[in-house]
């Protein structure tokens, strides 16, 4: 099959390999976390709050982060990100088991998840190029999204069953394992050093440069940065999605991040096995939409195909509004994680094929930063609304606002005529 010809470039295997099982302890912490709130506090304001504290310092580190992944090794950032995160779960995971564990100490590992990931996301995203020759980097992004959605279709079950049967300290221990599991495969690509540096900037090799200074460095970081803002100003379809995006997260990627627990318990009357389904429906959607996509060596008409199935993301929001049954909501999950891929591929293709290799890492982290930056004020917001108003509430708008975000979106030539 044409979607695994990646498999046969033995780096790319070693990594798939080491973020397939992280991205299984992911999805474990996550249902184990939602519940450990939701039974611990029964605040979605509180639920709100620790997205909040993951998401701060990642808006506040990314660009940094950016630079950094375009300076130095990237395999090695992700390795020793691994090292860290499996460090703190490891702490979570220990509180919970001797019933000690509090929700501030949640708060504190939220901050430094958010840290990692400032640097491990655009590292990540900007080595997958670095390591994958051209002709395989189709099979490799839709490798990359099966990956995350595989372990999302497992995840969510296993994570509600061993929630149910073990308790939280054992999920969040499995998670902790995960991560070192992801470092010891990455391990051989560090320490073979194929792949040590992204590419500098010509100099002979034996040229002794002075030390530069904290002033020179901060000018030099801001000079890499405005290579990454102009390498995407000047890209209409890029710029333009980044800023529709960034108002469209808040309506699309609150209710599920904050009230979806809520609605489930409150409204629907259910337990964290009907998370852990809906969770499993999204990313069956999303798997089955990576090996349809996955198949084409390039995608046409790009702009048209990845905003509508966003705009279908909005009605299926309204679902859950309306509180549908549960084989309904399960349903409408799977159409959610299919048409949620559709622009995932078709955001990465292109980001690929128009930046050049070595400012990705920037690019990344300022599209990051962009889509991202309103999320603490969606989380904090959809909180407050599930409280006060009640989850079906925060749906609505949610999905409300997500139509006539696309419908703007799409009123620009840039978005509907690309190819």
């Amino acid at each position: 099959m044409n979607i695994l010809r990646a498999f046969s470039h033995r780096p790319f295997a070693l990594l798939w390999t080491g973020q397939t099982t992280s991205r299984l302890g992911d999805n474990l912490y996550r249902i184990a976390l939602a519940w450990w709130v939701l039974e611990k506090t029964g605040s979605a304001t509180a639920m709100g709050t620790v997205l909040i504290f993951s998401q701060v310092p990642l808006l506040i580190f990314i660009l940094i982060g950016g630079i950094v992944v375009d300076r130095f090794p990237r395999i090695r950032i992700m390795f020793l990100s691994d090292i860290l995160s499996g460090t703190v779960v490891i702490l979570i995971a220990l509180f919970s088991w001797l019933d000690v564990l509090q929700i501030w100490h949640i708060y504190i590992a939220s901050l430094l998840f958010g840290f990692v990931e400032a640097f491990f996301f655009p590292a990540y995203q900007a080595v997958i190029p670095q390591i994958v020759p051209p002709d395989m980097l189709t099979s490799a992004n839709s490798l990359n999204g099966l990956s995350q959605r595989i372990m999302g279709v497992i995840g969510p079950i296993v994570g509600a069953s061993l929630v149910a049967v073990g308790g939280t300290s054992l999920t969040f221990g499995l998670d902790a394992l995960s991560f070192f599991a992801s470092a010891f495969c990455v391990f051989p690509i560090l320490r073979a050093g194929l792949y040590e540096m992204p590419k500098k900037e010509d100099s002979a090799a034996t040229e002794i440069k002075p030390r530069r200074t904290i002033k020179e460095e901060i000018k030099r970081g801001i000079a890499d940065l405005r290579e990454g803002w102009n390498a995407i100003i000047t890209i209409p379809w890029i710029w333009i999605t980044i800023l529709i995006f960034g108002v469209l997260n808040i309506m699309e990627g609150s209710p599920r991040a904050v009230a979806m627990p809520f609605l489930i318990k409150d409204e629907l009357g259910a337990d964290v096995a009907v998370l852990g389904w809906f969770g499993s429906a999204f990313s069956v959607g999303y798997v089955v939409c990576a090996l349809w996509l996955g198949q084409y060596k390039r995608l046409r008409r790009r702009g048209l195909l990845g905003y509508l199935p966003i705009m279908v993301n909005g009605i299926m929001l309204l679902l859950f509004g309306l509180k549908s049954p549960i084989p309904v909501l399960i349903a409408a999950m799977f159409v959610y994680g299919f048409c949620f891929n559709i622009f995932g591929l078709v955001w990465n293709s292109t980001l690929q094929e128009m930046i050049p290799h070595e400012k990705l890492g920037r690019v990344y982290a300022i599209d990051s930063l962009g889509s991202w930056i309103l999320l603490p004020i969606g989380f904090a917001l959809a909180g407050w609304g599930t409280d006060k108003l009640g989850s079906p509430t925060v749906f609505l708008i949610g999905g409300v606002g997500t139509i006539l975000m696309i419908l703007i979106g799409l009123s620009h030539p840039a978005i509907r005529n690309l190819d």
